[in-house]
Protein backbone atom coordinates (compact mmCIF):
# COMPACT_ATOMS: atom_id res chain seq x y z
CA UNK A 1 0.00 0.00 0.00
CA UNK A 2 1.27 3.69 -1.22
CA UNK A 3 1.36 6.15 2.12
CA UNK A 4 1.02 10.01 1.82
CA UNK A 5 4.61 10.44 2.15
CA UNK A 6 5.55 8.73 -0.70
CA UNK A 7 2.93 10.23 -2.84
CA UNK A 8 4.12 13.79 -1.90
CA UNK A 9 7.85 12.79 -2.12
CA UNK A 10 7.19 11.28 -5.69
CA UNK A 11 4.78 14.41 -6.39
CA UNK A 12 7.19 16.70 -5.55
CA UNK A 13 10.30 15.38 -7.81
CA UNK A 14 7.73 15.27 -10.67
CA UNK A 15 7.20 18.65 -10.41
CA UNK A 16 11.02 19.58 -9.51
CA UNK A 17 11.69 17.60 -12.74
CA UNK A 18 8.91 19.28 -14.85
CA UNK A 19 10.11 22.99 -13.46
CA UNK A 20 13.44 21.33 -14.47
CA UNK A 21 12.37 20.59 -18.18
CA UNK A 22 10.36 24.07 -18.48
CA UNK A 23 13.56 26.03 -17.14
CA UNK A 24 15.66 24.30 -19.75
CA UNK A 25 13.15 25.29 -22.51
CA UNK A 26 13.38 29.01 -21.86
CA UNK A 27 16.96 29.10 -22.28
CA UNK A 28 18.07 32.02 -24.65
CA UNK A 29 20.23 31.53 -27.57
CA UNK A 30 23.45 33.74 -28.18
CA UNK A 31 24.62 34.53 -31.65
CA UNK A 32 27.86 36.79 -32.17
CA UNK A 33 27.54 38.00 -36.20
CA UNK A 34 29.68 40.25 -38.19
CA UNK A 35 28.59 43.17 -39.07
CA UNK A 36 27.33 43.79 -42.39
CA UNK A 37 28.88 47.33 -43.15
CA UNK A 38 32.70 47.79 -42.39
CA UNK A 39 34.05 49.33 -39.11
CA UNK A 40 35.76 53.26 -39.64
CA UNK A 41 37.40 54.91 -37.85
CA UNK A 42 36.78 58.63 -38.30
CA UNK A 43 40.72 59.97 -37.74
CA UNK A 44 39.59 64.22 -38.06
CA UNK A 45 40.48 64.29 -34.47
CA UNK A 46 44.38 63.62 -34.55
CA UNK A 47 44.73 65.54 -38.34
CA UNK A 48 42.93 68.57 -36.50
CA UNK A 49 45.64 68.59 -33.86
CA UNK A 50 48.47 68.11 -35.73
CA UNK A 51 47.40 71.07 -37.71
CA UNK A 52 46.80 73.03 -34.70
CA UNK A 53 50.49 72.18 -33.73
CA UNK A 54 51.90 73.23 -36.98
CA UNK A 55 50.35 76.46 -36.82
CA UNK A 56 50.87 77.44 -33.49
CA UNK A 57 54.61 76.62 -34.38
CA UNK A 58 54.56 78.94 -37.47
CA UNK A 59 52.70 81.71 -35.42
CA UNK A 60 55.75 81.31 -32.99
CA UNK A 61 58.33 81.41 -35.42
CA UNK A 62 56.80 84.37 -37.39
CA UNK A 63 56.64 86.63 -34.06
CA UNK A 64 60.11 85.84 -33.19
CA UNK A 65 60.82 87.06 -36.63
CA UNK A 66 58.85 89.87 -36.64
CA UNK A 67 58.47 91.16 -33.37
CA UNK A 68 57.05 94.64 -33.88
CA UNK A 69 54.00 93.37 -35.34
CA UNK A 70 52.55 93.26 -31.80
Amino acid sequence: MIEKDQVRGASAIAASMLFGAALAACTPTVAVQAPKEPITINLNIKLDADVRVRLEEQAQEDIKKNPEIF
